[in-house]
């Protein structure tokens, strides 16, 4: 399971598994900065949970210079089905102690028993290090500015200190 799959059902565990007879569970902000684990070291990924999409990321050098995100992606309604699982075999279980040398039966997944939908936007970013040198020496100057929402409609902005880099080795 990749992380943004992992975060996502995490937040969806976070705020309710079952949506029975009441509102969908309302998600709130969360946004982080960060070098992903055994990743591409020279590029910060961001993950952020809005009610407004994220159309800009870029990271600020301490000189001005913006480095936009080479890549965006934006999922408007984020959801998770929770499924019972049940063992396909004949065999009830373990008598008197003895254990069943029969091969492990296939778990089949039944019908789903509920499920979740985030009411909030999920987005991911990635920005590019323009020098990862200079990053490495310099990197509690920079900063990450995000920009959530629409030109034409409400606009959110949000400024993120930068990541620190991972450890060579």
């Amino acid at each position: 399971m990749n992380q943004l799959a992992a975060f996502i059902l995490t937040l969806a565990l976070l705020v309710g598994c079952s949506v029975e007879g009441g509102l969908p569970p309302v998600a709130t902000d969360q946004v982080k900065a960060r070098f992903p684990p055994g990743g591409v070291v020279n590029s910060i990924e961001i993950d952020a949970v809005n009610r407004l999409p994220l159309r800009t990321a870029e990271l600020v050098a301490p000189d001005g210079q913006a480095t936009p995100a080479s890549y965006l992606h934006v999922n408007p309604s984020p959801s998770a089905a929770f499924y019972q699982r049940q063992i396909d075999t004949p065999y009830g279980g373990n008598i008197a102690g003895i254990v069943n040398l029969t091969p492990v039966p296939a778990i089949i997944a039944g019908a789903p028993q509920g499920d979740a939908q985030l009411l909030a936007m999920v987005s991911t970013a990635s920005i590019p290090l323009p020098d990862e040198i200079e990053y490495r020496r310099d990197w509690r100057s920079y900063r990450i500015f995000l920009s959530f929402g629409d030109i034409a409609g409400e606009v959110e902005r949000l400024v993120l200190p930068a990541p620190e880099p991972l450890p060579k080795g």
